[in-house]
């Protein structure tokens, strides 16, 4: 199974590509969508649309994986963030893709252990769990850690179910 995992942003949307088999995670691809330093957001939208499509064409994901967006203090900030995650998952509905969402707390659990672990250890961790050369990009980092939560939820989802069923293009066969 290919998933593709999402860390939305109104500046910055980092997506992260896994391919998962059993117990297995192989690092495919991570990076970063970047919106137009000043654009409206009409053309944020636009930019994210595009390189949403652009991702899934790309990499032909089976499943897509999103981080939940929490309340900011700023209402301004938390709504440019909503506007941006909702592009994001129109961009994926389009794609044909079936979402699942996480918190940022339940990413952090999966990953780190710990619900609060900040950036840094979130990206050490998904560099440690990928075997990765280098760091990643704090906001390649979230999304892959997103796709690395969904691959440890679905395989305990298999598990549940027994042997006998696959995955293939994200749904139970």
């Amino acid at each position: 199974m290919r998933v593709l995992g999402i860390d939305p942003g109104s500046r910055v949307t980092g997506f992260g590509v896994l391919d998962i088999s059993g117990q297995q995670r192989v690092y495919v691809a991570s990076g970063c969508i970047r919106t137009p330093q000043g654009a409206t957001l009409p053309a944020r939208v636009a930019s994210l649309l595009e390189g949403i499509a652009e991702v899934c064409k790309h990499y032909q994901p089976d499943v897509a994986a999103v981080e939940l967006v929490f309340v900011n203090v700023n209402p301004q900030s938390t709504l440019m963030l909503g506007q941006a995650r909702g592009a994001v998952l129109a961009g994926l509905v389009i794609a044909g893709l079936p979402i699942s969402e996480y918190t940022a707390l339940q990413v952090k659990q999966a990953v780190v252990g710990n619900g609060h672990a900040d950036k840094t250890q979130v990206q050490h961790m998904v560099q440690r769990l990928l075997r990765l050369d280098g760091l990643p990009q704090a906001d390649a980092a979230d999304a892959l850690a997103v796709a690395l939560t969904h691959a440890q939820n679905a395989g305990s989802v298999l598990k549940q179910l027994g042997s006998g069923l696959k995955m293939r293009r994200g749904r139970l066969t």
